[in-house]
């Protein structure tokens, strides 16, 4: 039968290892771990659909109003790839709730997958977008200026949409569906075949797709953020712009968040390549969560990005007077003032607008 997949990104491996889990668990008499999995897994994709629909859509709404700069601009594809992710929930949601059973036909099976995919390449690819051009404006915020523009930011935008197209689009090939116990499950049928010759080539590709997600998708990305917000913190502190350590503190978080949405789904996976020295159980009940985790991220980032860069208890103003005074571009002009004025002045505008770092 192939590499069999039992959810969204669920179970890649030999159909038949399935058979013995589930039959083990159908004869206890006492509460099934996979219906528990299961509900916790479709409350995590509804509210994160939910809090994900409002959050981007708001951000969307309100940069569509406003001038577009280089931060707008980044903001708007992220928001715009969330939104897109969370658009096609509902899909997960039901097949979640319905016991992983898909009613939705084989090619929105591959639809689905190829957008779940697009969004985390976006997003990651975004994100790490984001903290290169935060860096790079704190480090050389008057040579940033010449080439930081909203036209370069579109090509870039254009690029990263085309190379998550690229790098999510194996899921058009080896998505599919099939029966089983009365089921129809969306999975990755790697081998291509039923026949059992071709397991070994099958393997080969889900490592290769494994690998290849977890190193352009978490570990590379990763670095990268890491790096540059560790470059951005200590040229605050050299240059004492930062007076606070809420700028830290936002950025610790960012990095956090990130870290520990995506990396037990990575780890899983990569597990799951080896499946053989792993319990069965263990993917049958982690997978379909630490999926729902990372599906999560799409509803954090207009709170992590955004709303916590103000101090509710202090600012008494909207959360659409908010939004909108976090997705301006004065990080630009805080820090081109430093370049030009004393250091006392470009600190209060530094740290006012930190949290776009």
């Amino acid at each position: 039968m192939g590499e069999l997949e039992n959810t969204t990104d669920y179970l890649d491996y030999i159909f038949e290892d399935l058979i013995p889990v589930r039959d083990t668990y159908s004869k206890k008499p006492q509460i099934d771990p996979l219906t528990v999995v299961q509900v916790v897994a479709a409350v995590i994709y509804s509210v994160t659909c939910l809090l994900g629909l409002l959050g981007n859509g708001l951000v969307i709404a309100i940069i569509f109003k406003m001038k577009k700069s280089v931060t707008t601009i980044w903001f708007l594809n992220l928001a715009a790839a969330d939104f897109l992710f969370n658009v096609f929930l509902p899909l997960n949601i039901a097949y979640t709730a319905m016991g992983f059973h898909w009613v939705f036909g084989r090619d929105m099976c591959k639809v689905n997958n190829l957008l779940l995919n697009l969004n985390m390449y976006t997003s990651v690819f975004l994100l790490t977008t984001i903290s290169f051009d935060r860096c790079i404006l704190v480090v050389f915020p008057v040579q940033s200026q010449k080439r930081r523009t909203p036209t370069i930011a579109w090509l870039l935008c254009i690029l990263i949409w085309v190379t998550g197209f690229l790098m999510s689009s194996p899921s058009l090939v080896f998505r599919d569906t099939t029966t089983f116990h009365d089921r129809i499950l969306c999975f990755h049928n790697f081998s291509l075949s039923s026949s059992p010759n071709d397991t070994a080539l099958g393997h080969q590709r889900h490592k290769m797709v494994t690998i290849i997600r977890f190193l352009l998708g978490f570990i590379i990305p990763m670095i990268i953020i890491t790096v540059c917000y560790i470059t951005i913190i200590f040229r605050l502190k050299k240059n004492r712009l930062a007076k606070s350590k809420k700028p830290l503190r936002i950025i610790v978080t960012i990095i956090t968040t990130f870290f520990l949405c995506w990396c037990p789904y990575h780890t899983l996976h990569l597990l799951e390549t080896d499946h053989h020295s792993v319990p069965n159980s263990i993917f049958e009940i982690g997978l379909p969560l630490v999926t729902a985790i990372a599906a999560s991220n799409s509803c954090m980032n207009p709170i992590l990005y955004v709303f916590m860069g103000q101090d509710f208890k202090k600012f008494k103003v909207t959360i659409l007077s908010r939004l909108a005074n976090a997705l301006t571009e004065d990080t630009i002009n805080s820090v081109h003032s430093f370049s030009r004025k004393s250091i006392t002045k470009a600190s209060s505008m530094t740290e006012k607008e930190s949290f776009l770092l």
